[in-house]
């Protein structure tokens, strides 16, 4: 008690339990207002019933004492709030030296667990600078997660909580997998325990836990979350080998099964998991499908993302399996069916693994990807192929060294046509194609000072496109600006996905918009009258034979006049760039639209579409 109010309870004037709390209030001691937050008191004047108390929101604030007594709180010197009115200096210095020390400080002055909100408000703008506060609990969130003595929430409205250190260290790392639902936090914590498996060595009682955990998750989420089933099945197998004595029970799941029964499914459940994980998987698939493996494996290659791609390839050409790859690899560049993952690998290792298949006929199916893509909705998914045909300045001169001068020219055209490239990237890409076989300078002579003025079409497709951008502008696009506000209504949106599934939409509909005004803007009208029919040209029908003397008609039209159930085709399409320049009796290898594969062909009569 404080000596001066011991002496008014010794003399009678105050009872013991009302000194004993204003000697609570005394000069340095802390307190707390509902509303000005945590003070210190400065001064008191106990004959005239008055107070100073320093508050953090209400400095200097003059009180009387019996209001002070009624309003204010104890507040111990230790306290976080205290400590931020009497050591301001040491804790910002945690702000950037040791956050986690201060996060934990906080979190000791109110009982261990705090929610989010409050944890901002007991730091943002008093210790922590309120313009970089969000960059430095982004920071916090990962010293925080390295500590393992706090539960991180993942959403704001589950609380922060400091655990008792009593635990050891192989406890916390089993606690963060085994006490939260959030599949992200426990893909987090099933990382930091494969990186710190030693913690276990003394404990493998609690590393039993820890499988049983897992092979629960996996059984129950099969279905729902295969992505993560397959990603833990691979850790706990992992963490297995690693330690002797451990072992799976007859009824725990397999990886091999899972694989097996989801095969369908494996595809898109596969994209994005580490080269480490793919591989473990890929090891796999001979104990799932027996001798059939490399087939099953070889239905999934194109479509796993490059590091899937690059270990099939490895996997193939180490077990045995090389040479049914690189005949499914060549059938496949023939029917070009290959996507950008693979065409890139073959780039990449055209000197080494894939020097078998690399060649003239790689580069067509770069060309006929990159059209096909450019001119498909929805977002473009061979961007890192352009990037890679555009910067590897010796892939096309690779592409055409055993091509024939035919090959060589069929190249050129397709190339200098494709609508894919910019004016720059496309005289870049033809420079080289000439650099690498001269004879090919006639394709492109005086055309490099010609501006590209836009493709050619019919009148009745551009009136068609137009109807199609008025839909857009009028209905797609409103339509998707109400989707937006929608999404946003359901709240928090770092895990809303109808939100962001609803902004990737107006993304892509600002894209297509814009592309769409733009081709419209360049667009050349053409009624095909007076088409040349010396040659095969834009605007004509060429009759064509095969070698067994069957007739096929094609008719080569403009960019969007393409209809191929009638073998009416785009002058930039594959086929029209086969073709454009023949005269009767030529023979060329025009590539089948259904099948997809080259066809030798001769040329019979060329007629004037519009007569």
């Amino acid at each position: 008690m404080h000596p001066d109010v011991a002496k008014l309870v010794e003399a009678g004037r105050i009872p013991q339990a009302v000194g004993e709390r204003l000697s609570e209030i005394s000069p340095e001691k802390f307190c707390t207002h509902k509303t000005w937050g945590a003070g210190k008191v400065k001064s008191w004047d106990l004959p005239g019933g008055k107070v100073v108390i320093d508050f953090e929101k209400q400095p200097n604030q003059e009180m009387a004492l019996k209001f002070a007594l009624q309003k204010t709180e104890k507040l111990e010197a230790d306290h976080f709030s205290a400590r931020k009115l009497d050591g301001i200096d040491e804790l910002r210095a945690l702000v950037e030296s040791d956050p986690a020390e201060l996060v934990k400080r906080t979190l000791e002055s109110h009982g261990g667990s705090m929610m989010l909100d409050q944890l901002d408000r007991e730091l943002c703008g008093s210790v922590v600078p309120e313009e970089g506060y969000k960059k430095w609990w982004e920071r916090a969130k990962k010293a925080l997660r390295e500590k393992h003595i706090f539960t991180v929430p993942s959403k704001r409205t589950d609380p922060l909580v400091l655990r008792a250190e009593t635990l050891s260290p192989a406890d916390m790392l089993v606690s963060d997998f085994m006490d939260t639902r959030d599949t992200k936090l426990k893909v987090k914590a099933l990382e930091s325990i494969r990186k710190k498996l030693h913690v276990f060595e003394d404990d493998i009682d609690k590393l039993k836990v820890l499988i049983e955990g897992i092979n629960s998750f996996c059984q129950k989420g099969r279905k729902l979350h295969l992505t993560l089933v397959l990603e833990f099945l691979v850790a706990r197998d992992e963490i297995i080998e690693h330690f002797d004595g451990i072992e799976l029970a007859d009824s725990d799941l397999r990886l091999a099964d899972v694989i097996t029964s989801e095969n369908e499914s494996l595809v898109e459940n596969l994209k994005g998991r580490s080269a480490a994980t793919q591989r473990n998987i890929f090891n796999n698939f001979p104990s799932a499908f027996g001798d059939s493996w490399p087939t099953e494996m070889l239905r999934v290659f194109d479509g796993v993302g490059s590091r899937g791609v690059t270990e099939i390839a490895r996997y193939m050409n180490e077990n045995g399996a090389e040479e049914t790859f690189i005949n499914h690899l060549k059938k496949s560049i023939a029917n070009r069916s290959l996507g950008p993952d693979a065409l890139i690998w073959i780039c990449r290792e055209r000197i080494k693994s894939a020097s078998d298949i690399f060649g003239f006929e790689t580069g067509n199916s770069i060309i006929n990807l990159l059209d096909r893509d450019h001119v498909s909705d929805g977002p473009s998914k061979s961007t890192r192929l352009r990037t890679i045909l555009t910067s590897d300045k010796a892939l096309i001169s690779d592409i055409l060294k055993d091509a024939s001068e035919t090959e060589a020219r069929q190249f050129g055209r397709k190339l200098y046509a494709s609508p894919v490239f910019t004016d720059l990237d496309r005289k870049s890409l033809m420079a080289r194609v000439i650099k690498a076989r001269p004879e090919t300078q006639d394709l492109v002579s005086g055309e490099f000072e010609k501006k590209v003025e836009g493709v050619t079409s019919s009148q009745e497709s551009i009136e068609r496109r137009k109807k199609e951008l008025d839909e857009l502008i009028k209905v797609r696009i409103p339509e998707n600006v109400k989707e937006v506000a929608l999404a946003r209504s359901y709240g928090d949106l770092r895990e809303n996905f109808e939100y962001h599934a609803a902004k990737q939409v107006q993304a892509m509909l600002g894209n297509q918009r814009l592309q769409m005004q733009k081709d419209l803007a360049s667009v050349q009208p053409t009624s095909f009258i007076g088409a040349d029919t010396s040659v095969v040209s834009m605007g004509t029908i060429v009759t064509l034979t095969d070698e067994s003397g069957k007739e096929v008609v094609y008719t080569i039209l403009g960019a969007w006049d393409s209809v191929p159930d009638k073998n009416i085709v785009s002058y930039l399409s594959d086929v029209a760039v086969s073709l454009l320049g023949a005269k009767p009796g030529d023979e060329l290898n025009v590539r089948d639209l259904e099948t997809e594969i080259d066809c030798k062909l001769k040329v019979q009569k060329i007629e004037a579409y519009a007569k």
